[in-house]
C-alpha cells in the first residue's frame, strides 16, 4: 500500500527541517563538528547500522537523548541491508534513513549523522554490488514500494539532507571520528582542506577527496598514523569494515565500530578526558 499523501507531506518536510539542522549544528565548522566541553559532557559513537533496526532501536534507547541533553550521538550508514517489502523484493533501509532524519530534528544539537560511503552511493547514484544484487536498485524499489508516484519527490527530499552530513566530528581529546580514512594517506596526497572548507556539490560527484574519506579501506599502521597527524589526532574511530566481534583495532591508531550485526558495539566518551586508545576500547560495550 502506497503511503497516504499526509504522511508523505511529513517526510519530505522532516528532510527539509534535518538539512537545516544539520548545517546549523552548534560546533559545526564547514565539514566537521567540533564537540567542546560547552556542548556536551559525553559522546555516543556507533557503528555502521545498514538496515539492522533492533541494533538503531537499541542505540536511541541508550543513548537516551531526552533525558541525557548533555550526551551526543554519532551515527552512520544506515543505507541498505536489513529487511525487504515482501511485494516488490525492495531494500527497507529507506525508512531508517527517515527515521535518522526524525532523530536530527528532535534533537538537533545532538545527533551527529557522519556521511558514509554507501549513504555518498545514494547521493551520486554510484552502483553497489553485494551478493549479486545492486542496492542502489533494491533501495529505490523500496522507495516505490512505499511511495509510488511520489518517490522521486521523497528522493528530491533526502539528497540535500545527505548532502549536508558532517564528514567527521572532532573531540578535544585528540579523537577523530569519520566513517572510514583514505588509502595511501601517508603518500600525501589527500585534500584535508575539505573538513575546513565549504564543499562544493560537484565534490561529491567526483573521485575527490571525500570519496576517498569514506571509501578507503586501508589499515596499515603508517596509512592510520599519517591521517591522524593530518588532521591533528591521536585517535580515529571509524565504521566502514565489518566486524564479526562488532569491533576492531587494526592498528594502533584506529579503533572500527560495527552495528550491522547481532554483536554490534558502541563507546560512550567522555568529552572533558584525553583516554588512549587501549583505555577507549576497555569502554567498548555491546548493544544489548
Amino acid at each position: 500500500m502506497v503511503a497516504s499523501i499526509s504522511y508523505i507531506e511529513r517526510i519530505i518536510d522532516t528532510y527539509e527541517k534535518a538539512t537545516e539542522a544539520a548545517l546549523k549544528t552548534p560546533g559545526r565548522q564547514n565539514g566537521i563538528i567540533c564537540l567542546t566541553a560547552e556542548l556536551a559532557d559525553e559522546v555516543m559513537v556507533t557503528g555502521d547500522l545498514h538496515g539492522h533496526r533492533g541494533n538503531f532501536n537499541t542505540i536511541r534507547r541508550i543513548a537516551n537523548l531526552a533525558n541525557c541533553p548533555r550526551r551526543h550521538l554519532v551515527l552512520q550508514e544506515v543505507c541498505h541491508g536489513g529487511p525487504t517489502y515482501p511485494e516488490n523484493g525492495g531494500c527497507m533501509s529507506h525508512t531508517m534513513l527517515e527515521d535518522v532524519a526524525k532523530l536530527k530534528t528532535q534533537f538537533p544539537g545532538q545527533v551527529h549523522f557522519l556521511l558514509g560511503n554507501h549513504e555518498l552511493a545514494e547521493l551520486t547514484e554510484y552502483p553497489i554490488q553485494k551478493n549479486k544484487q545492486m542496492l542502489n536498485l533494491m533501495f529505490r524499489l523500496g522507495l516505490q514500494q512505499m511511495y509510488g508516484p511520489a518517490t522521486e519527490r521523497v528522493r528530491d527530499s533526502y539528497l540535500p539532507f545527505l548532502e549536508s552530513c558532517p564528514l567527521a566530528v572532532r573531540l578535544p581529546g585528540g579523537v577523530f571520528i569519520s566513517h572510514s580514512i583514505p588509502e595511501e594517506a601517508d603518500k600525501g596526497d589527500f585534500d584535508k582542506t575539505v573538513f575546513t572548507r565549504e564543499i562544493s556539490s560537484l565534490e561529491y560527484y567526483e573521485r575527490s577527496s571525500i570519496f576517498s574519506l569514506v571509501w578507503g579501506r586501508d589499515y596499515r599502521p603508517e596509512n592510520a598514523k599519517a591521517f591522524a597527524e593530518l588532521v591533528n589526532a591521536r585517535i580515529v574511530i571509524n565504521g566502514h569494515e565489518p566486524c564479526a566481534e562488532g569491533f576492531s583495532v587494526p592498528n594502533d591508531t584506529q579503533i572500527i565500530l560495527d552495528c550491522c550485526n547481532d554483536k554490534g558495539c558502541y563507546v560512550m566518551l567522555p568529552v572533558r578526558e584525553e583516554l588512549s586508545q587501549a583505555e577507549i576500547v576497555e569502554r567498548i560495550q555491546k548493544l544489548q
